[in-house]
């Protein structure tokens, strides 16, 4: 959803984890070297978020004006999807909005964090411990709220999009399965096959910045 705003493919060919070690943002590792993943996430991820949404969350955040869209359920940190003016939107991944205290679990704004910080970790200014961004590093499970409300929506859907996903990385893979074992029509819209396109009812491949603003301006001419 989001590389075409200009965020990279972490993955990818010119992704950030070709220059930063992923394992680097494991949060075993985070507690026993906050300082360097601190350096780390400034120099390198947050410069990469510093972006405007596209017409893909423009779209979406279209289609919830419409009341065709009940929600948006994403991994992506970067809250461009409430940027583009969507209302409900599930963060499994948590967002790049708060720092979190490991210690107190106390919450500070990002912004906030970053200002005090000099170098290396931000401190709380409560207890002393160190703040965390509020994301999910690997090996840290999913905020469980978020993940049971997304099946939630799931299982109550009666069409469930999966939007610029390959659909290889669990739990999050298994929503649209979920919807589709209730009864839901799987759509499925992205440039590259994946791992379920045999699942789906129908597949839009394409960009998401192309296909999505064309669908809705078809929703229009059929509701209008």
């Amino acid at each position: 959803m989001s590389t075409p705003s200009g965020i990279p493919d972490f993955r990818g060919p010119q992704g950030v984890w070709r220059v930063v070690d992923p394992e680097k943002f494991d949060v075993e590792y985070f507690y026993k070297n906050p300082d360097e993943v601190w350096d780390l996430f400034v120099q390198y991820l947050l410069p990469a978020f510093d972006v405007k949404p596209n017409p893909a969350h423009y779209a979406l955040a279209e289609l919830e004006k419409l009341g065709k869209l009940c929600a948006v359920v994403t991994q992506n940190v970067d809250m461009l999807h409430q940027a583009a003016g969507s209302k409900n939107v599930i963060e499994l991944h948590g967002a790049l909005r708060d720092a979190v205290c490991v210690k107190c679990g106390a919450r500070y704004p990002l912004t906030e964090a970053l200002r005090w910080r000099t170098a290396g970790a931000p401190r709380c200014p409560k207890c002393g411990g160190v703040l965390k961004p509020d994301v999910v590093f690997f090996g840290e499970p999913l905020p469980q709220q978020a993940l049971r409300e997304a099946f939630m929506l799931a299982e109550m859907a009666e069409v469930f999009l999966a939007v610029g996903t390959s659909l290889a990385v669990y739990p999050a893979n298994q929503l649209p399965i979920t919807a589709k074992k209730r009864g839901a029509k799987l759509v499925i819209i992205n440039a590259d096959e994946t791992f379920y396109d045999f699942f789906a009812d129908h597949i839009l491949r394409g960009k998401v910045e192309e296909v999505l603003p064309a669908l809705v301006a078809r929703v229009k001419d059929i509701l209008f």
